[in-house]
Formats: C-alpha cells, structure tokens, sequence
C-alpha cells in the first residue's frame, strides 16, 4: 500500500528542473508589473495659468470689437397693439319684452354677444320694426336654441299676416341678414341682377361678362375660367370645366355652366407643338406641367423630334390618362 505523502509526492511534487522553471516565471510576472510605472517617462505638470491668460485676451478683443445690436426695427414700424378691455354687461332675468325697443346692450343682457345685438338692431332698422317673432327666427346668426330661448318674452305675434308675410318672403329671403332688392322695391342695390331666362352662348367666345350672367358664377371665378380657357388652348368638351380648382367641389355650378354654355362641334383648338415649343410654354399648359415639359425637353434633345403622337409613349412620366387629354391639343412640326 502506497502511503499518502508518497502518493501526493507522485502526482503534485515538482522536480528540481521543475521548479527552477516555476521560479523564473514568476520573476517575469513580477518584473512586468513592477517595471511599467518605473520605465514609463514623467510627464511634466499642466499649468493652466499661460493658456487662462489668453482665454483672457482673446474675450477682450472680442468683447471690444462688438457692437451693440439696435432694438428691434418691427418696434416702431409695428407698434404693439392695445385692446381696451371689453366691458362687461351684467345679465338680466329674462321677462316679456319688445324688441323694437331694444338697444344693442339690452340684447347684450339677455345672453346675446355685442356683433349678434349689432346686427339685430341694424336689421329691425332696415325692414322697419320687427312685427312678428318669424321675423327675427329668420335673423341670420340667431341659433335655434337661442330664438327658443327668447321666443316666449318677445311681444309680438307669431307669424305675419298671410299677404304681408308673402311680401315680406320676396323681399327677405330666410335666413339673410340684410334685405335684398326685389323687383318692385325702390331700394338700390349695387349687385346687379341676373336675368332669369338666359340664352346659352359659345364658351370658347364668352368673356368674363358673359359667364358672370349666370347665378353662383361671380367675377373671380369667371376670370379664372378664361384664364384656364387660354392656358388649354379651348375647351373641346364641356367636362373639362371641372378641371378648374375651384369647380372641383362645385358639381352645381359645374352644372350651370353646362346648362348656358357649349362647345360648337367644329371649334379648332390652339395646338401645342411638342417638337419646337419652349420649356415655358410646355409646363403652362394644364395637361403639361413642369415635370412631364422638362422630361418631354430632355427627351426630345437625347432622341430628336417626336415623328408621331404616340412617341410620347415612351415618357415613363406620362400616364395613359393624361396621353388622352393631351393628344387632341398635340401637333408635330
């Protein structure tokens, strides 16, 4: 049997050789952690008192060369605006009363806003007095709920009498806020009337006065179809008037036009020629635009003229449905 100081002697003791290896190793290990703080060179202290200083000089100089910046100019040009502050109206419980006697602040305390007592109060000048509440229900701005509020307090009937109320009808149409001219009414108006029974005319030939003719159509929107008119080179369908941006929510003004105008079947287009018109006059026309005039341009300088309409085709930018619309305004010189 192999005794225990024997058996750990076999397998853990280290031989002479052994040992002096052991020995040195452990020398360099502590060589290399003792040597790196000895070898590595001193580095000299920072004083930062010569660099403060020119911190220091630097701020001077530039703190000299700097000049105060002048108060804002929008101060004086544009001076600050003071509202004096509202006065408050104290309110009143509400109690029979006549509305032909009221004054903007009586309208004001019963709950009413100033423009609202304003506005009543201009209103019953204009029509005379108020004598019926249907007259006032029909006062614009008046909400709903504010009329059932103040309906039961007002001393008046409730409705006109029927001959009267007719005349009244013709005159004041519900919901407006100032009388209108009637036909047999002696107060000037300065919008003039348009006529009732209206002959359709040529929409390629009408200018702004014609098309103002017909009801919704005003003075902005006529200019504006005969701006679009001319930038298209003419109208070939009817259709096209919903292509005007402000007609593209209108479907009854749309319709309007449609109904007093048309389109004479031979009309000629003013035609757009691809191969020699100028980037300018490419991208104004509505069907052109900037994108498609200066790929058109750019296509037409690396491949030469375009021989036939359907070369354009070949432009990825150009939709099928555009290539339709613009086909029948396209010419190739």
């Amino acid at each position: 049997m192999i005794k225990p100081s024997r058996w750990l002697r076999r397998y853990f003791g280290f031989s002479r050789r052994e040992t002096s290896g052991f020995a040195v190793l452990l020398g360099l290990l502590v060589a290399l952690l003792v040597l790196p703080p000895l070898v590595r060179p001193r580095l000299a202290t920072y004083n930062p008192a010569a660099d403060q200083q020119q911190l220091d000089a630097l701020a001077t100089k530039l703190a000299a060369q700097r000049q105060v910046r002048p108060a804002y100019a929008s101060n004086s040009r544009y001076p600050h605006r003071t509202y004096a502050p509202r006065e408050r109206v104290p309110q009143v419980a509400l109690a029979p009363f006549n509305p032909n006697s009221f004054t903007v602040l009586d309208w004001q305390a019963r709950g009413l806003p100033e423009w609202l007592g304003k506005r009543l109060v201009k209103y019953r000048d204009v029509v005379g007095g108020f004598r019926a509440k249907e007259q006032l229900r029909k006062a614009y701005g008046l909400s709903d709920t504010t009329y059932a509020r103040l309906a039961p307090y007002m001393q008046l009937p409730e409705q006109l009498p029927a001959r009267e109320a007719r005349a009244y009808a013709s005159r004041y149409p519900a919901g407006s806020s100032l009388p209108v001219r009637s036909e047999g009414s002696a107060t000037p108006s300065k919008f003039a009337r348009k006529p009732r029974n209206l002959q359709p005319f040529d929409l390629n030939a009408a200018d702004t006065t014609q098309l103002m003719q017909i009801r919704g159509i005003g003075r902005g929107l006529s200019g504006r179809v005969v701006e679009y008119r001319q930038r298209l080179g003419g109208f070939l369908r009817a259709e096209q008037l919903s292509e005007i941006y402000s007609l593209r929510d209108a479907p009854d003004l749309v319709d309007s036009l449609r109904k007093y105008t048309f389109v004479r079947a031979s009309f000629a287009p003013a035609m757009l020629d691809i191969n020699n018109a100028a980037f300018e006059v490419l991208q104004a026309h509505p069907y052109m635009g900037k994108r498609l005039a200066r790929v058109l341009v750019a296509y037409r300088q690396q491949h030469g003229p375009f021989r036939q309409a359907t070369d354009l085709r070949q432009i990825r930018v150009l939709d099928e449905a555009t290539y339709l619309k613009l086909q029948p305004y396209l010419v190739l010189k």
